[in-house]
């Protein structure tokens, strides 16, 4: 951003930071030395607290909570004043789903209740009903009093969206507005059969987005066209869809996108914030902004507050985040801290965003996998195991393209028709619910020569989570629904001695016959080749599964090269052999189209097992499922050892590769890093882009390229955290 950068704030801001204000800080806030850190972090926009549930002003709306240590004094105002002083953006920050005893005492009606009339608390709070007055008049009232004295240039709020989809509220606003809009009343209880309930669900998500427009006109009108109302977001889809916020809807009305995704939890890993990225830029578009919230405080669970959390934890976060576009907003509870630790890390991280922000914005992903998701299939068929039925399969799929280091893309559903042309391979994974439409339009992708990967359950479900009598893609995949499963959605039980998850995978052709082992005799004749699909797994003829198998029925024109061994005894080992040794279901089905592309299903489940054991056989399958269906046009080849996450993209002239090393990261905080090297790499290059020289904005460095069949190689020596290559 220049001094004479006329765009709007949402598009020039690149740096943010934000001390999240409690209500002591008012007698405690070092605004010399926050100011010093505004600068060294080179930060160019503060997202200040505001108001909502705590004001930080001294609001003229006597229900309106000021901090416990406010007093008179303006504390919002000065330190807006100061950042204006330093040349930067303000975001007036608001937090106001719920409020003391007072308010509800004054306005009990304003406020959620359940179906015997006792009101929703979190805490000592009052939660406030998002069909309420509160939302109406008061909050928007709040708005325009902050406009009028600061005139922020926008605002932000984490808790905007009201009661969770556990809570159905009962109050008179609710009951009245959602029989006005279904004709139903309210639904007694979380039942997805109901079609009340089902109402409910959609006219939740439209009642958030009401709040999302209103909140917009309210601002616009009291701040000019940019004075925006960003709300924040999550990265997790499944909690965006727990809370009724519609991503899709969000980004077709967003001009920027405030995450707020601040560190891994314990069912979400590093990738997943890069995962997050690429999801909203998809929806929102690459030219658009995307600042996240990216937490320098707490490590692990629980989270500490006011705890510095380990550097190399909080730094793979952020890098991941740069890795898929995200801009960065340090993120401190507090103003003041005993553990000082935290302070030093966002520093570099800003330093070197500031000093390459130009490779970090206004780029396009180059890839040629696409993986679907579908917020509603989350909603309707999911319903209450999500993340089992959705976010499992989708995470398998994801992790084993990064383990293979394959380039992919999410892509929502319904936008299959419209990137369709950047795609060579679509993956579903267990997208159960399906509308006809949108079967119809991977039925087109496939049909002008797209290929095809699914698995588990996808298209056996309408758009309402109501079962059909087959496959809705059918045809598709050259398999057939039976109606029946063998194995469960859930973990692997614990005990060792049960073995109704003791299940495999049996190869076809088996090659035992011909591989150094034990020999009886009744080994079956090698007499075919394996397909490509089972490379690497030469010396074997069993692959350990222990998931959920579809019972399907394969068409004649298929290739089945896996089938199911069903379970048999672990202990004792003495009894520990295979009853039933083979069985003719299929965990794998292959179809080649009329066209050239290829479609594979799976039976098996092993996307969502991938997510939940990281069974090594089952990672490689699925990436030998995504190089047989997208053939020779992967644009990207990194050879050598570690755990690499791999992000390529173009800008006019050149090539971005980022790479995130995440090599012996587990589940507890990350304390240092593991360097890896060297890599082997080569990039498909287009027309426009030379590939005579790579750079290494990391290291510093230049390394030698040399070109081969239109592709760039060279060999980068080290990577340790991370590393972004430009290649011209």
């Amino acid at each position: 951003m220049t001094a004479t950068d006329e765009r709007p704030w949402y598009q020039r801001t690149y740096r943010w930071g934000q001390t999240n204000l409690t209500e002591v800080d008012p007698v405690r806030y070092d605004a010399d030395w926050w100011r010093d850190y505004w600068r060294r972090t080179q930060i160019q926009g503060v997202i200040v607290n505001a108001g909502g549930i705590v004001a930080y002003y001294p609001s003229a709306f006597p229900l309106h909570h000021r901090a416990e240590f406010l007093g008179e004094r303006d504390f919002f105002g000065e330190i807006a004043a100061a950042a204006r002083e330093d040349g930067l953006v303000v975001v007036a920050r608001m937090d106001s789903n719920r409020a003391d005893e007072a308010f509800f005492l004054e306005h009990p009606d304003w406020f959620a209740v359940d179906a015997s009339g006792r009101p929703y608390r979190a805490g000592d709070r009052y939660i406030a009903c998002i069909n309420s007055p509160y939302y109406e008049e008061y909050l928007t009232g709040i708005l325009r009093e902050i406009i009028d004295r600061y005139h922020p240039e926008g605002f932000a709020d984490n808790s905007w969206s009201g009661l969770d989809r556990s809570h159905i509220c009962y109050c008179p606003y609710c009951a009245r507005n959602f029989r006005d809009a279904t004709g139903h009343t309210l639904p007694r209880a979380h039942d997805w059969d109901d079609q009340a309930y089902r109402e409910w669900i959609l006219w939740s998500y439209e009642r958030r987005i009401a709040v999302w427009d209103l909140n917009n006109r309210v601002t616009r009108q009291a701040g000019g066209a940019d004075c925006l109302w960003v709300g924040m977001n999550s990265g997790d889809v499944i909690a965006q869809s727990q809370r009724f916020r519609d991503y899709p809807a969000i980004c077709e009305r967003a001009e920027i996108i405030f995450l707020d995704y601040q560190a891994r939890h314990h069912t979400a890993e590093f990738q997943s914030n890069a995962q997050a990225g690429m999801l909203i830029h998809g929806l929102l578009g690459w030219d658009k902004l995307i600042p996240e919230s990216m937490a320098m405080y707490g490590a692990g669970q629980p989270t500490f507050r006011v705890g510095s959390k380990p550097a190399p934890e909080a730094r793979l976060w952020v890098v991941e985040g740069f890795a898929s576009g995200l801009q960065p907003w340090w993120h401190h509870i507090g103003a003041y801290h005993e553990d000082r630790r935290q302070y030093q890390t966002a520093p570099p991280l800003f330093a070197w965003h500031a000093a390459h922000e130009e490779y970090l914005i206004d780029r396009q992903p180059v890839a040629n996998v696409g993986v679907v998701w579908s917020r509603r299939s989350v909603d309707f068929h999911g319903r209450d195991a999500a993340v089992e039925r959705a976010g499992l399969p989708q995470q398998g799929v994801i992790n084993a393209l990064i383990r293979a280091r394959i380039p992919y893309l999410p892509v929502h559903i319904d936008q299959i028709s419209q990137g369709s042309e950047q795609f060579q391979t679509l993956i579903l994974p267990n997208v159960g619910a399906m509308s006809d439409e949108q079967c119809r339009a991977v039925r087109a992708f496939v049909a002008a020569g797209g290929s095809l990967i699914a698995s588990g359950e996808t298209s056996l479900y309408d758009e309402w989570g109501d079962r059909r009598t087959d496959f809705a893609l059918a045809d598709l995949f050259g398999a057939h629904a039976s109606g029946v499963h063998h194995g469960s959605l859930g973990d692997v039980d614990p005990s060792w001695e049960t073995w109704a998850n003791h299940t495999y995978l049996r190869l076809a052709p088996e090659l035992r016959a011909q591989v150094d082992g034990p020999q009886v005799g009744s080994e079956p004749a090698v007499d075919t080749d394996r397909h490509p699909v089972l490379d690497g797994f030469e010396q074997t003829d069993l692959l350990p599964f222990a998931g959920r198998l579809e019972v399907v029925r394969a068409e004649s024109d298929t290739v089945v090269p896996l089938t199911y061994v069903p379970p048999f005894p672990i202990f004792p080992p003495e009894t520990s052999w295979m009853r039933h040794p083979s069985t003719n279901l299929p965990a794998l089905v292959l179809k080649e189209t009329s066209g050239r592309g290829r479609v594979a299903y799976l039976a098996a489940d092993l996307d969502r097992d991938y997510a939940r054991d990281r069974h090594p056989d089952h990672a490689r399958l699925l990436a030998n499922l995504v190089r047989w269906t997208t053939g020779a046009s992967i644009p990207l080849c990194v050879d050598g050892r570690g755990l690499v996450d791999c992000h390529l993209f173009r800008q006019p002239g050149r090539l971005l590769l980022h790479l995130v090393n995440l090599t012996g990261v587990g589940n507890a905080p990350v304390a240092e890093f593991t360097e890896i090297g060297p890599l082997t790499i080569s990039v498909c290059l287009p027309e426009d882009v030379a590939g005579r020289e790579a750079t290494l904005l990391v290291a510093g460095d230049h390394l030698p390229v040399t070109r081969d069949d239109g592709r760039a190689c060279f060999t980068l020596p080290a990577v340790v955290d991370h590393e972004v290559v430009v290649i011209t």
